[in-house]
């Protein structure tokens, strides 16, 4: 795999990440402008939980893809030089800021802030 497709898949991650909060922020209004009716009230919340699960995974997704070259690139550091962990380390927690981000996605959607 050269390295031009290997950047590309971690670039498409957020995108689709970013994709995918946007259409349902802009969906999450018009599903509570028709939630008046009671016959659609139990689609309109089953509608939001799909899309905080989506969110959510999305995150998870991408924090793994994330973290499985920084791991691995890691590990070979810590192998040559033991003195690099922090470093290391300090890279490797990084993208789990995109789990954090789908959570609080997840949770705000669920709750019906926005």
């Amino acid at each position: 795999m050269n390295r031009s497709s290997r950047y590309s898949k971690l670039f498409m991650i957020p995108i689709v990440f970013g994709a995918a909060m946007l259409v349902f922020t802009f969906l999450t209004p018009q599903v509570f402008a028709q939630e008046h009716a009671t016959a659609d009230a139990g689609l309109n919340k089953s509608l939001l939980a799909i899309a905080a699960a989506i969110a959510i995974a999305a995150g998870l997704i991408g924090t793994g893809i994330a973290q499985q070259g920084i791991g691995a690139a890691g590990m070979g550091i810590i192998a040559e030089k033991p003195e690099k962990f922090g470093q290391v380390l300090f890279f490797f927690v990084i993208p789990e800021t995109l789990w954090i981000i789908g959570f609080v996605l997840g949770i705000i959607l669920l709750l019906g802030i926005l």
